[in-house]
Formats: structure tokens, sequence, C-alpha cells
């Protein structure tokens, strides 16, 4: 392909992209493929000779779009957002174009400085205090298991690094809610899921801080050595906030790092009145939110942010010759800040989202989504036949369908079940679930960069309908 061909087939693709995002309310949500289709029409072998983009585009369309749920619909509403937006797509396009491998300042000066600038950005937007430093991973799955290995080594007087593992017996804390990362992340960071506790929960779903005091004081008694806990803003099945103050409390007692995953409800603290979730962030070790799920920032796009940045590097800084430079010693290297040598331009997107929306347009796009949110659980608290599972304090509302004069608890996990299923394949809606204290809960997570309320009463009244035409049947 020629300059020219793809300055063509570029401008083509762009009227494509502008449809798809003008149409895509109109399609099925999830897609009907069944498995093993989309693999059933691709060549089993490599072609021999390039193919004209036509066909490539052709067979795009054919094959490839009918297998693809479509995550930037307003009618999505299932697990969190994947949001993007038009100024981080273009943004995107930009990266992509320019093709650069940012891994440290002389690779491309700008990249880094930008994602310093953004990063001091986002610590203000989001009230963290200015102690904290960021970056960006890709991840927070990868931004936890950081956590977890600058404490195993700070534990250790960096000796984990040197020498493997010998006689630690570390353990890590985490409520009964936790993402599941949290447990991948103990086993890849070498201390296993044997050693990770899972906190009871309080009413609202959230870590009890006296359970966390137990099981702390009964593995010192056992001879373990606590690490790290791990608490929650917004977890992933009921969006629970996890009380950071008092959770704090029990980590400066027993000198543990407190790694914070707020990758969903993160986003929520650009609203002032949302802070009261930050209630005790002066004592955290680490932070992280994603703005690749609620700030309308393309996948993928981790903010990362640590009270000591020097354990951070220190952890992860190897410099064989092939990489030292002349300015290490007075500039950022990111290639030291996390897992990754290579790193993408994550930082031009985000730089694009903010600028275009401002924080005000920021803030006013979340708080409509917790608004919007907080009308169907009220709506809820009104009807006979549903029932609220959770508190609603962000924009995820989790409920369930409960018909009067059936209270038997299988019987109504199969009744949601069906529910869901039944909405999901009509195409109108996505909808996740979960289980609350063993019970079916059905997740409507209002969040997506072009909702409006009219897609959020929509969905209501769609569940409604079939909730109590078929659901009980």
């Amino acid at each position: 392909m020629d300059v020219e061909s793809f300055r063509r087939y570029a401008h083509e693709l762009v009227d494509w992209m502008a449809d798809y995002a003008a149409n895509v309310e109109n399609l099925p949500v999830m897609s009907g493929v069944a498995p093993g289709e989309t693999l059933s029409r691709l060549d089993s072998a490599p072609p021999e000779q390039g193919e004209p983009f036509e066909r490539i585009m052709a067979d795009f369309e054919s094959v490839i779009m009918p297998g693809m749920t479509h995550w930037q619909s307003p009618n999505y509403f299932a697990y969190f957002n994947a949001n993007n937006s038009f100024p981080s797509i273009l943004a995107e396009m930009l990266t992509a174009t320019l093709g650069a491998q940012c891994m440290s300042w002389v690779t491309s000066p700008a990249a880094t400085e930008l994602e310093e600038r953004v990063m001091e950005w986002l610590r203000e937007m989001i009230g963290l205090p200015r102690e904290f430093t960021g970056v960006i991973q890709d991840s927070a799955s990868t931004a936890t298991l950081c956590a977890l290995l600058t404490a195993r080594e700070k534990a250790s007087g960096w000796a984990i690094n040197r020498h493997g593992f010998c006689k630690e017996q570390f353990t890590v804390y985490c409520s009964r809610e936790a993402h599941s990362s949290i447990e991948k992340d103990v086993r890849i960071a070498g201390i296993g899921s044997h050693r990770l506790r899972r906190i009871a929960l309080n009413e609202d779903f959230a870590m009890d801080p006296a359970a966390l005091e137990a099981a702390v004081n009964a593995d010192i008694d056992e001879g373990y050595k606590p690490l790290a806990v791990v608490a929650a803003l917004g977890t992933t099945g009921s969006t629970a906030i996890d009380p950071l103050d008092a959770i704090a409390a029990v980590c400066r007692r027993h000198g543990l790092w407190l790694h914070v995953d707020a990758a969903y409800a993160g986003t929520a603290l650009i609203l002032p009145s949302m802070r009261w979730m930050l209630k005790g962030i002066e004592a955290v070790d680490s932070f992280v939110f994603n703005p690749h799920k609620w700030m309308f920032t393309n996948f993928d796009c981790s903010a990362y942010f640590v009270r000591d940045p020097n354990a951070l590097v220190n952890t992860f800084t190897l410099l064989p010759e092939y990489l030292k430079t002349s300015v290490d010693g007075s500039v950022t290297n990111y290639r030291d800040w996390g897992i990754q040598l290579g790193r993408r331009f994550r930082a031009l997107k985000l730089w694009f989202v903010i600028r275009e929306y401002g924080v005000q347009g920021l803030r006013e796009a979340v708080a409509n989504h917790i608004r919007w949110a907080g009308e169907v659980a009220d709506d809820i608290r009104r009807e006979a036949d549903f029932e609220l599972m959770a508190p609603t304090p962000l924009a995820t509302v989790c409920f369930r369908y409960h018909p009067q004069g059936v209270d038997d608890a299988e019987k109504l996990d199969q009744i949601n079940q069906r529910l869901m299923d039944a909405l999901n394949t009509s195409g109108k809606l996505f909808l996740t679930h979960t289980k609350l204290n063993g019970k079916m809960t059905l997740r409507l997570v209002v969040g997506q960069t072009r909702q409006e309320r009219r897609h959020v009463v929509a969905a209501w009244e769609i569940i409604k309908r079939t909730a109590r035409g078929s659901a009980h049947s």
C-alpha cells in the first residue's frame, strides 16, 4: 500500500468509524454467533499473496462484525464500561501513526513529559494528596501487581529480587468481594493463593476492619508476616466502598502496605461530592483507577499513583549497557516504573480527552450517570416485584426480580437467570450478574460515553416488561 492508497482508505475508514458511532445503538448489543462460528469462516492458512484492501474490509464486515459485542453502544449496561470517545479515538489514530515505543525519555521526550504532566492533572482532578506521583499502566491488574511486588521488595530489603524466596511467609488481605485479579497478582508475586486472606464483609458488602484486624493478628500468632492490604473503592460485584480510614488504622498499627483498587470508582472522585471515599487517603501507599473505564479514554489506560516512587523504581530497575543514555540522571525513564520495558504513548489520548471535555464537562457526564442510576434505584424501591440487592453509591444498580408469592431461593435464581438471558438475547441491551449473599443479582451499569437518560429509562422499561411478561412463566 502506497501513501496515496493509504490516504484514500484512511478517509474511507474514518467515514466507516463515524457511521458506526452514529448507528451503533441500533445494532444488537451482544453478539449472537455460536462458539466456533467465526473461526470456521476464517481461512485455515495465511494468504501466499497480498490481497486487496477492499477484500479485507469486506471480510471484516461479513466475518468479524457479526462476532463483535458492541461495548460502545449506549444500550450497553454490562460488566463495567470500557469507554472511548471521539477525542480519544483521534489521539489513538495519531499514536498508531507515530508508532513510537516510549520506554525512556530519549526514545520520545514529549511522551515522557506529557505523561508526567497529565498524571499531575489527574492527581489534582480526583483529589489525591500532592505527595503522590503517577504513572500510566496498562490495567489495574498490572498496577496492583506492581504494588504487591514493591511491598514485597520493600519488606524484604529488596532481597527477594536478588535471591528469590527463601523462608518468607507473607500474607495479603482483601475483601471477599475483591476483584479476581488480586488473587492472580498474589500468585504471580510468589506469595500464593493460600496466603491471600479474604476478609468478611459488613452489611454493605464492604470490608469489615475488625475482621481484618483479627485476621492480621491471627497470622502473626501463626508465624506469618502480614505484608499488604488491597482495599477497594467500588468492588466489581456491588461497587461497595471499603472504609479506608479504618483499614488504614490497621495498616499503620502493623506496618502493612495499603493499596487502593479504585479501578471503576476512581473517576467519580472528579466530583467533590464523592471525595468522602478518600477519607484515610493520607495513609495509603498506592492507588489505581482506570480512565479507560469511566473517563471516556480508549483501553488501555490505567492511572497508578505511588507515595514513594523510589521504592517502585528500585523494584523494577535493570540497566544493561544498551539502555543507558547520557540524560538518565536528570529525566524520568518510565521503563523502570513497571513490568513492561516497551511502552505505548498512552498519555496522548488522555490529554486529548481532558482538554476536549474539560474538567467541568467530565464532571457533568459522570454526575449524570450517577443521577440516572439513582433514578432506577429509586424506582426499584417503589416496585412491589423488584428489589435492590445492594446500596447504589455510584452508577451501578444491583437488583433482582422478585415476583410476589415466590420466595424459594433456587426458584428466584432461575427466574433471574432466565430474565437476564432473555434480555441479552433480545439484542436491545446487555446486562451481567453477580451473586450477593449467595443470591443471583443482576447488575445495570450506567456510564457509557454516549448514553443519554432516554437509554437508561428505556432499558429499565424493557427489564420490567420482560420480567413481567415471561421470566416468571
